[in-house]
């Protein structure tokens, strides 16, 4: 047996490139290939579609994936771990054993359960397990495990688990494979998916290879792809996926507190970085919970504006629409997409977008919509919509609680059938709070730091100045996470970084992103990656099901904040 453990990802989300099972299975070595399938809105999803049939509630995609790849996997003795059993990973396990006995095939499958929780008129309420139980059905020598909601890190940190004998208080090596799933578990955003730089790539990012990470029994690991497949693996591909979806550098995990202001992250060939130096502390004594709610019914309609008196006109439609239905639950977004002087309709064009949330289907439904469209002819010159009518649909509302570890019974179902209880850590410790944190409220008021500052002075950048967008010089990765947002930005360079800390405060940030403004931000400096993170809370308000943000996952905030112009230093140049 390899001294180093190869976990392959073919799965970063429900709806992935299908064919990356197959990909990675026929790409070369691995020992072990996972799917991550569930975020929080898919889990809403899921648990939708459990409710309509009591059978169903897992990613179904998944076995038509499994089903032109298990035979392979079986004779490679490439074991396979993945949460796309949802909210039903007893059914999914046996759908996968009836496909294998359907395809002839011998498979031994086993299946974590205990994730799920009983709330009171909530749709659903999953904990977010840890790693053992993934181990105990691989020690039991299970060629697939199936579980619902664990943290993503644990599909690659179970395996770790079972392969190296790791026990509770091995915790720097539970933090080093900590940092390896989470590397991997969002599929191609680590080789050069969503990559700031994404025209620097040998291909252009046009065909971004899945991920493989090579973990070593003291829980370092080197992140690489199979040779020839498209894409880069760079210390700053990896160093963007690291700050995606993060919050303060004490990364909370059910087994472990990983310190992400410890790793180093160091360049070891082509395609090759090696991921080294993390520390672990022991985990929190709770477990997080996430929630989803039927918030009610939504519906939009969006109207074009063109050419003069814009402002006028979307204040017209603003006063019939209230008129008609009422002024609660409407939202009024206005986006000036248009351009003066314009020789064609769509660039002389503004957007107004309306959104109706509220409880009665009927009223968010026809009703609104119906009273959007009778404006065609009642309102401002040159009235058009993007839509007809249209019904109202639900959405879910997300939120995150916290229960005691010990109150949930995380279950290891093993391929013989004997359940296993997998107990909760003995030694749990509450994290310190990150040195030099920042935190404000509303317009950067009542900033505080939690420790000594740990570097830099804002201010304008000393010298001669240039006029250019903040893109130039660094990257960013951003992301959802419930109602908040998170936002890293890293710096090229280490003088680009000496300047960067220092310049690139929450005021500064309330000033380049105006909505954030209002909102309370947390500001972290990890210095290791020459980044820092942003957590905005409550910038997509109810959470992405609910949010009727352009951008209502927070993606594309950080290629905003790079858009900006503004005075940067004039001698610093990219990398």
């Amino acid at each position: 047996m390899s001294a180093v453990l190869r976990v392959g990802n073919a799965s970063g989300f429900y709806g992935d490139r299908f064919t990356a099972w197959r990909e990675m299975l026929d790409g070369g070595e691995l020992d072990v290939l996972t799917g991550d399938y569930l975020a929080e809105l898919t889990m809403l999803i899921l648990g939708r579609d459990r409710l309509r049939d009591p059978g169903l509630g897992y990613a179904k995609t998944f076995l038509r994936q499994l089903e032109g790849c298990l035979g392979t996997a079986l004779d490679r003795g490439v074991r396979i771990v993945t949460n796309a059993g949802g909210h039903n990973p007893a059914g999914l396990a046996a759908a996968i054993g009836s496909l294998a006995d359907r395809l002839g095939l011998t498979a031994r499958i086993g299946y974590v359960e205990g994730d799920a929780l009983q709330r009171p008129n909530a749709l659903t309420a999953n904990a977010y397990l840890g790693a053992f139980g993934i181990a105990a059905c691989l020690d039991a020598g299970a060629d697939v495990v199936v579980t619902g909601r664990v943290t993503d890190a644990s599909l690659a940190v179970g395996p770790a688990i079972a392969r190296f004998g790791w026990g509770r208080d091995d915790l720097d090596a539970l933090a080093g494979a900590t940092v390896a799933g989470h590397l991997i578990e969002c599929g191609a955003q680590v080789t050069g998916g969503n990559f700031s730089f994404f025209t620097e790539l040998p291909d252009g990012g046009h065909r971004p290879g899945f991920p493989i990470a090579e973990i070593h029994p003291d829980g370092s690991s080197a992140l690489t792809k199979h040779l020839g497949t498209g894409g880069a693996v760079t210390v700053e591909t990896v160093t963007a996926q690291l700050l995606y979806e993060v919050d303060e550098p004490a990364y909370l995990g059910p087994d472990v507190v990983t310190r992400l202001d410890t790793i180093s992250l160091t360049a070891d060939g082509p395609d090759r970085v090696r991921v080294t130096g993390v520390r672990g502390t022991p985990p929190p004594d709770t477990l997080k919970v996430g929630v989803n709610n039927l918030g009610g019914y939504r519906n939009s309609m969006t109207f074009v504006l063109c050419g003069l008196d814009i402002p006028a006109k979307a204040a017209l439609v603003r006063g019939q629409l209230e008129e008609a239905v009422g002024k609660e639950g409407l939202e009024f977004t206005l986006a000036r997409t248009d351009h003066p002087d314009s020789s064609d309709t769509e660039a002389a064009s503004a957007l107004l977008h309306v959104h109706l949330r509220d409880g009665d289907k009927v009223r968010a439904g026809r009703a609104f919509s119906a009273a959007a469209v009778e404006l065609a002819l009642a309102s401002y010159p040159g009235c058009t919509l993007t839509t007809p009518p249209g019904d109202a649909t639900p959405y879910g509302v997300f939120t995150a609680e916290f229960v005691p570890q010990a109150e949930v019974a995380h279950v290891a179902v093993l391929p013989s059938g004997e359940r296993v209880s997998i107990p909760p850590p003995s030694r749990t410790a509450v994290p310190a709070p990150a040195a030099g944190a920042t935190v404000a409220g509303p317009a950067g008021h009542s900033a505080r730091r939690t420790g000594p500052p740990d570097g830099g002075v804002a201010g304008e950048p000393r010298g001669e100045r240039r006029r250019a967008p903040l893109g130039e010089l660094v990257g960013a990765r951003s992301g959802d996470k419930g109602g908040d947002a998170n936002l890293g930005v890293w710096a090229r360079t280490e003088a680009t970084w000496d300047w960067l800390r220092g310049w690139l405060t929450v005021e500064r940030l309330a000033e380049l992103l105006p909505e954030t403004a209002p909102l309370t931000v947390q500001r972290y400096e990890l210095p290791n990656l020459r980044a820092v993170n942003f957590v905005i809370r409550g910038l997509l308000g109810p959470g992405v099901a609910a949010s009727t943000r352009f951008d209502p996952q927070a993606k594309a905030l950080g290629e905003l904040l790079r858009s900006r112009v503004v005075d940067l230093p004039a001698g610093e140049v990219t990398a």
